[in-house]
């Protein structure tokens, strides 16, 4: 375990920009929720500043698909992964460091908003399922998008080449993006982006595994 948590807190200090990027952009959202709702004079306060924070939103989630990138490609060039391995760590436990440090960012980033949102929802609007439920639905959706388009980034962060990488896990992103926008926010969204994680680590982990470090 604390070898976990080492390699956890090394991971952190490597990308601490992205760390810092996800407190400052939480922040951001949490202020325009907060503006949306002191100039709303309806009930629909709430879902309002979440709809209003969606551009900050698909920026952050392309910025975790360049945080994966960026863990892979500096793997790769800095050769981390071949020095650690000369400590008594083993690749799984070093991946699964990366991945972890990864939701730690997004957590970092959504946690203070859903508080928010869940504190205001009590105050201004009625206890209505319909509109708690269509909260949930957004957060969900939005946070495993998170998750599965960093998965993106940690697997196109392999590709060969400075542009190619960043280039091709935006394309990425932003057509699994869209697919998700368009599908809307529904359970059936959720079971599509839970496959598509589960098996980019699955593959993930399998390249890790076999590809000379």
């Amino acid at each position: 375990m604390l070898k976990m948590l080492m390699l956890i807190k090394r991971e952190i200090y490597d990308h601490i920009a992205y760390f810092l990027g996800a407190i400052i952009f939480s922040m951001i959202i949490v202020i325009i929720t907060l503006s949306a709702t002191h100039r709303s004079d309806n009930h629909d306060a709430p879902e309002l500043a979440v709809a209003l924070s969606f551009p900050v939103i698909i920026i952050l989630i392309i910025g975790f698909t360049s945080m994966g990138i960026s863990q892979m490609y500096a793997d790769k060039n800095k050769r981390i992964s071949a020095f650690l391995l000369t400590l008594p760590v083993t690749r799984g436990r070093i991946l699964a460091a990366r991945i972890i440090t990864g939701i730690l960012a997004i957590v970092t980033l959504f946690v203070p908003l859903i508080i928010t949102t869940i504190i205001l929802y009590g105050l201004l609007v009625p206890p209505v399922p319909v509109i708690k439920g269509m909260i949930f639905d957004i957060f969900a959706t939005i946070i495993l998008t998170a998750i599965a388009c960093y998965c993106i980034g940690l697997q196109t962060g392999w590709m060969t080449g400075r542009i190619l990488p960043p280039l091709a896990g935006l394309i990425l992103t932003f057509i699994f993006a869209s697919i998700i926008l368009i599908k809307g926010f529904w359970p059936q969204v959720w079971l599509l982006l839970i496959i598509f994680i589960i098996a980019s680590v699955v593959r993930i982990r399998q390249k890790f595994m076999k590809t000379p470090l």
